[in-house]
């Protein structure tokens, strides 16, 4: 059985009474890394931070639409420069103090507009940030040099998680002990062991979980026992043989072992930027768009997905997945076609040399890029990607996702010309997130921290991603996102590949297990059946 797409409310989550008490483990495949909420995005992280802290809002996985949690209530202005939230009385951290405006506002003014001294960075989901006023003991206002049309979403998003002003005082190299976070959420992390495991307990006096959940409360469970299991096989292994209830990181060519024992695959969707090979313009191998485009033509992504993947990875038909807001079908310019590939090659000057190789100027297209470990199977979809453009001459080096290297490497476009990326939230300003500047900045615009090649900015495009922060008018954002979508690969920035999702494999005894609007589990609602 596949549930894909499944979110938090969904399924058959309530179909008897939940069981009280149990703990349930799960396996992890990587360890989480900091846990500071903005970077929460990793996904080892978000199985961690989604159970231990509260949002301002919730985003309802099924409709997308922006609910009540800690805050009551908000108003924002008709440009929307100004935000104001009532805040839920009564709620507190885990250490007792209170979870007020003024904590709200000091969370935000952190996110908003970090902190040098102690390390901390700004949140890639706030613009114009220019901060806070505590109007009283529960309203808290917040305002912004220029509109910011994604605040209000990204006050819900895993990334923008509540800490005590305890955890905000800590220096960010601190915030990788998960013991450090000190959350409002339903349960606590009570012992870790960094790297290794750790264990949550459910808080007995938790009360205010997102406003129109039907599971209100404290969770069902006791407590979760979070272990990293790195080998794919022994995190199947200990989920059919009962020593896990839940387990991350699903491959595809496992799905079927797992279905035809009776377990369950989850495969949320995380409605945003799609698996993607992203190009590094600064590098002069890939400076040309002629290049670009022809190893964008190059790429059989329908091979890729039929080859390594399953109905849960959808072949991407533009950057943004299908179920994001804006979403354009661009399946036209994404096609395969090998011979128009060689064609742009030669147009660009690259020559077929003796080893088969493109070359020019005494230069051969050789090109590198690193695996990323926490997406699917991306070490064999970069090596088949590599057998693809070997096809027109073009050689792709794949290196190791643990190299290390490899983190300083792929700031460094001279270094790295090429890159998998894809980044998941239920707003339009995930493109921003992604491509700006001074965010993800993932085509490492006027050199990332080159010190050989800095040259290449397209200012077009970030004007695009500014004005899709700004616009208030909801049918002018959404043609903007169209607009960027097609630009884009037009100009042969990214090749997206498939879309993305979280798969999990539980036990059919496992209910109410459910996921954020971009699927990040939350065990909140969830409870063990008895056998």
């Amino acid at each position: 059985m596949s549930l894909a797409g499944l979110a938090l409310g969904s399924g058959n989550a309530f179909a008897q009474a939940p069981v009280k008490g149990g703990v349930l483990i799960y396996l992890e495949q990587q360890p989480h890394d900091n846990l500071y909420p903005p970077a929460g995005g990793f996904y080892p992280n978000g199985g961690v931070l989604n159970q231990i802290t509260d949002k301002l809002t919730y985003q309802n996985p099924k409709t997308l639409e922006i609910e009540p949690w800690i805050a009551e209530s908000w108003t924002v202005n008709a440009d929307a420069t100004e935000f104001t939230f009532k805040i839920r009385p009564g709620v507190t951290f885990s250490d007792g103090t209170p979870l007020d405006a003024n904590a709200v506002a000091k969370n935000f003014d952190t996110y908003g507009l970090g902190n040098k001294a102690q390390k901390l960075p700004i949140s890639e989901v706030l613009t114009n940030y220019k901060g806070s006023e505590v109007v009283d003991p529960l309203t808290v206002k917040f305002f912004f040099s220029r509109p910011s049309v994604g605040f209000l979403q990204g006050t819900s998003v895993i990334g923008s998680g509540l800490v005590s002003l305890k955890t905000l005082s800590l220096p960010f190299e601190a915030l990788g002990d998960a013991t450090k976070i000190i959350g409002s959420g339903p349960f606590v992390v009570t012992n870790e062991v960094l790297g290794r495991e750790l264990t949550m307990t459910a808080r007995k006096d938790y009360a205010w979980g997102p406003k129109n959940l039907e599971h209100q409360g404290r969770a069902h469970l006791d407590g979760i026992k979070y272990v990293v299991t790195p080998e794919d096989s022994v995190r199947i292994g200990a989920l059919l043989a009962g020593q896990a209830q839940v387990i991350r990181q699903v491959q595809a060519y496992d799905e079927k072992q797992v279905q035809s024992k009776g377990f369950i695959i989850y495969a949320p969707s995380t409605r945003g930027i799609n698996n993607s090979i992203v190009f590094r313009p600064d590098n002069p191998l890939v400076s040309d768009v002629r290049v670009r485009r022809a190893l964008l033509h190059a790429t059989n992504t329908k091979e890729i997905v039929a080859t390594l993947f399953s109905e849960n990875y959808p072949q991407a038909k533009s950057i943004i997945a299908s179920t994001a807001q804006g979403f354009v079908d661009n399946s036209g310019k994404l096609a395969y076609d090998p011979a128009l590939a060689a064609k742009l090659l030669d147009e660009a000057g690259w020559t077929v040399g003796p080893r088969n190789l493109r070359q020019k100027d005494g230069k051969e297209l050789v090109l590198t890029a690193y695996e990323s470990l926490p997406q699917p199977q991306n070490k064999e979809t970069l090596q088949l990607v590599a057998q693809q453009w070997a096809k027109v001459g073009v050689k792709l080096n794949v290196l190791a996702g643990d190299a290390g290297s490899r983190v300083a490497d792929n700031l460094d476009p001279a270094k790295t010309p090429v890159a998998p990326a894809m980044v998941g939230r239920a707003d339009p300003d995930v493109i921003r997130s992604q491509y700006y500047p001074t965010t993800r900045n993932v085509l490492l615009q006027k050199g990332g921290v080159s010190q050989k090649v800095q040259n290449f900015s397209d200012e077009k495009l970030n004007k695009l991603l500014e004005d899709i922060a700004v616009a208030t008018d909801p049918v002018k954002r959404l043609a903007l996102v169209g607009e960027v979508q097609a630009y884009v690969i037009d100009q042969g920035y990214a090749i997206p590949v498939f879309e993305e999702p979280q798969a999990f494999a539980a036990s059919p005894r496992v209910k109410g297990f459910t996921f954020e609007a971009v699927g990040r589990p939350s065990f909140y609602s969830t409870w063990i059946a008895p056998k």
